[in-house]
């Protein structure tokens, strides 16, 4: 600081003085008296201390007022942040999947299974020792079965440092469950994706197919199939018409938002040449099942087919002309065309008494339902496993796949139907109404079908 000259006038010393000390504090009485001792001071006891003393008071005021300013501030701060909206600081939303927040993780890899890839090659690519993975294959027991390792399937391996190597593996078989694996510790843990049900409606008009129908309405194959298994004793599926209508209440599953898969089909409503069929699942123990307006139960013996996603490429015809021996012949079944290995179902419950194969028929399968009925399924790729001479079926049950053995043009199945002994189109048969509901059941059968019915009825 510069040394206070001896020449200073008491308006000087006044003029700095107060630009060095506390003025905005103090009241201009206390200041006159304080600058009055001040001067004294300079007069009597020099410049020298006169300096120092003023010096000390600089230090004094440059502490105070840092930290005036350092509590101003805080205050400032602080009442600025009481004004600031919650919604407005910015959030960090992690990545989560699998329950792990994968932005913590160094390196994370999505893949899928490839053709030839097995779990063992993964895991050892991975880092791990055939000895630990076979114990943790041991770990898992009952919780993941290495045969069913699916080409084209998701899996993530995850690492927190890659020198140390992956930390966890997840397998993702679908997306209603995905497996764990701890490749540190060798443990392993499933984990079920939580579902939401609701019940959902809706309706669609027929203008090429049935399939076409659905997914224009937004509906996936699997509620498709069900619509079909809710009113296969009544509708011939493979003979829809333009024009034709369908109304459903059904299950919608979701996880996490988005439709995984359709579930129970509560009510199915189809029309079709005039013509209205309907169908209500009933809830019970015992008598749980699909029913018509009237309490009948919806099976009425035999399936309408015993192929589902199939076309009829050859019709039951007397005077067929034979494609591979080009001669007229009769043809007394009904060819269904489908994929290879599309699964064949026996229409009804029953025996079955031939499971051979001929040089016409190829692989072929024989069934008798009772004393009047038999039906016979030609030209399968193989049987279904325990199908033989003897075993009995369930209506439903597939007994072999698709194929195009014996004397056939390409894939289908060529299915027979006995009355008496004698082959008849089936297409043409009309089998008596089975019986109804118990009386006593009938009540809680009808409250159930009219609140369908109500929900049908607003579509």
């Amino acid at each position: 600081m510069t040394s206070i000259s001896k020449n200073k006038s008491k308006q000087t010393l006044n003029r700095e003085f107060t630009h060095s000390t506390f003025i905005t504090n103090k009241s201009y009485k206390q200041l006159d008296s304080e600058i009055n001792w001040f001067s004294k001071i300079y007069h009597t006891k020099g410049a020298k201390t006169a300096s120092f003393i003023l010096s000390f008071f600089a230090i004094i005021l440059m502490l105070s007022t840092q930290k005036s300013e350092t509590t101003q501030t805080y205050q400032a701060n602080l009442n600025a942040t009481s004004k600031v909206a919650l919604g407005a600081l910015p959030i960090v939303i992690p990545n989560l999947k699998y329950g792990f927040a994968l932005d913590t993780f160094q390196h994370v890899k999505n893949a899928e299974i490839q053709n030839g890839q097995f779990f063992g090659e993964i895991l050892s690519d991975a880092g791990m020792s055939y000895l630990d993975i076979e114990k943790m294959v041991q770990n898992a027991d009952t919780l993941f079965d290495v045969k069913q390792f699916r080409v084209g399937k998701e899996y993530m391996l995850l690492s927190k440092d890659t020198a140390q190597g992956y930390e966890y593996f997840i397998y993702e078989p679908n997306v209603y469950n995905y497996t764990v694996f701890d490749l540190k510790n060798l443990s392993v843990t499933k984990s079920e994706r939580p579902i939401t049900t609701n019940v959902e409606a809706s309706k669609g008009a027929i203008e090429s197919s049935l399939w076409n129908a659905m997914t224009d309405a937004g509906l996936s194959y699997n509620l498709t199939a069900k619509m079909e298994d809710a009113l296969q004793w009544s509708v011939d599926f493979h003979h829809v018409q333009k024009g034709d209508e369908f109304k459903l209440i059904y299950d919608q599953d979701y996880i996490e938002g988005e439709r995984v898969g359709a579930g129970k089909v509560h009510a199915a409503w189809y029309k079709t040449s005039g013509n209205e069929y309907n169908a209500f699942y009933f809830d019970h123990p015992e008598h749980g099942g699909y029913y018509d307006a009237e309490g009948r139960p919806m099976n009425k013996g035999f399936l309408k087919s015993p192929v589902k996603y199939s076309r009829i490429s050859s019709g039951f015809n007397l005077r067929r002309f034979h494609p591979i021996l080009k001669r007229t012949k009769p043809h007394f079944g009904t060819d269904y065309a489908a994929p290879y290995g599309t699964p064949i179902l026996a229409i009804g419950d029953g025996v079955v008494t031939k499971a051979s194969r001929t040089r016409g028929n190829g692989n072929f399968v024989k069934i008798r339902h009772d004393k009047t009925y038999e039906t016979q399924y030609l030209h399968m790729q193989k049987f279904a496993t325990g199908i033989a001479p003897g075993v009995h079926v369930q209506q439903g049950q597939v007994i072999g796949y698709i194929g195009s053995t014996g004397l056939a043009t390409g894939p289908h199945v060529c299915f027979r139907f006995w009355k008496n002994g004698k082959q008849v189109n089936h297409r043409k048969l009309s089998f008596p109404p089975p019986a109804p509901l118990p009386d006593e059941f009938m009540p809680q059968f009808t409250e159930q079908k009219e609140i369908l019915v109500e929900k049908l009825s607003k579509l």
